[in-house]
């Protein structure tokens, strides 16, 4: 792999940039003159929203091969092993044996089976309880999902038909013994995901992950590059420029999540765009911020890449979106809000994919200034206190 930069090692003697103008134009030359930090602060992310959400395209898991274990040999199990066949999202497999199907799951043949004990349709005739099972593979959730939802509506159905047959037995009316059969309709409507995807659910939280990552590496590789060209040193209002121009890149990287990415993928978009648009005037600085405290750490341009690289998954844990954070381990639960993603992930879906005003996600704004005050303060801090170290290498 070629190196990320050529002669970043190379001493340079012009003195270092004041003003916030210079600073702001002085560190996007810096930016574009940088293949290394091109590479990660804006083509990376633009090839991450093309690439990440093509493996989730799809969205609805369908087809899903599954098994079943008829004991019963009935008119009323094989109505159940019909319907089960004619599921959009099951693909059966008839098994002799309970064994048989258990064999199939540990060999990834199947993600579940059905078991139709013996003596279910004598059961359901006399009016005895009567169940069948179904068995999913946990490790594999979304298949899970639909192995239990495609065997419940078979069953449901066939359910629902028998009870009827029962009721106009009984002497009712054939429409008011359908009507009767769910007393209470119950009508599924997904608000926000409406395909039930996991892309859907996924990519929105994981963009902002990749927009602060990408944003956190490029800014400690630059710091780091003007650490070892001893240039990291400036005033405060120049700090405040290479900040901002920093952000500017990241937050228009922001702008093609939001107004092209979501729209090719076919996600939740768009719902308070003036409020993600805030979001994002917020959210970049404060990672640019920390970017640049990170690099001041590090010192050395390879080292924020060697770190920062393994945090991703980590940071995306510990923010409360996959995870619920009240499961956390206390200590973790406290060091969370030190990063900038905890408040940003859940802030940002909040607004552009639910809709949420800007009243009500307030706590997530609160958040993200609150940080960037504290790196920020941080920073000056920093610069105060290697300022006397300065005068005595002078």
């Amino acid at each position: 792999m070629p190196p990320l930069s050529t002669d970043h090692n190379a001493k340079v003697t012009q003195p270092p940039v004041q003003g916030f103008f210079a600073s702001f134009f002085q560190t996007l030359t810096d930016v574009f003159t940088d293949k290394g930090i091109v590479l990660m602060l804006i083509i990376a992310p633009i090839i991450y929203g093309f690439f990440y959400p093509w493996p989730y395209s799809s969205e609805v898991v369908n087809h899903v091969p599954v098994g079943i274990v008829d004991k019963d040999n009935s008119d009323l199990s094989r109505t159940i092993v019909r319907y089960a066949s004619a599921s959009p999202q099951l693909d059966t497999r008839r098994f002799l044996d309970e064994q048989s199907a258990k064999e199939a799951i540990w060999a990834d043949e199947i993600a579940g089976y059905m078991v139709i004990p013996s003596g279910l349709e004598q059961n359901v005739l006399s009016g005895k309880a009567a169940s069948v099972s179904i068995l999913g593979n946990g490790g594999y959730f979304l298949l899970n999902k639909n192995v239990q939802m495609g065997f419940l509506k078979a069953v449901s159905t066939v359910s629902a038909g028998v009870k009827i047959k029962k009721s106009v037995a009984q002497g009712a009316y054939a429409p008011t013994a359908a009507q009767n059969a769910q007393a209470v309709p119950l009508q599924i409507v997904p608000l926000y995901n409406q395909t039930e995807g996991y892309g859907a659910y996924v990519v929105p939280a994981v963009s902002i992950i990749i927009l602060q990552q990408t944003l956190l590496m490029a800014t400690a590789m630059l710091i780091g590059t003007w650490y070892e060209q001893r240039r990291h040193q400036t005033s405060i209002s120049g700090w405040l420029g290479r900040i901002t121009a920093l952000s500017t890149l990241s937050f228009l990287i922001g702008c093609f999540y939001y107004g092209w990415a979501f729209e090719l993928h076919h996600y939740p978009r768009g719902q308070n765009m003036l409020g993600s648009l805030l979001f994002l005037l917020l959210f970049c600085p404060a990672v640019a911020t920390l970017g640049c405290l990170l690099g001041l750490w590090f010192r050395q341009r390879e080292r924020s890449m060697q770190i920062l690289i393994f945090s991703s998954l980590p940071m995306f844990f510990v923010s409360g979106y996959p995870w619920p954070a009240d499961q956390l381990p206390t200590f973790l639960q406290i060091v969370r809000w030190f990063i900038p993603t905890t408040p940003a992930i859940n802030t940002s879906v909040q607004l552009n994919q639910m809709g949420a005003s800007i009243s009500q996600v307030a706590t997530g704004f609160y958040a993200l200034a609150a940080l960037w005050a504290l790196y920020f303060a941080l920073l000056v801090w920093l610069r105060w206190y290697n300022a006397p170290k300065r005068r005595q290498v002078s």
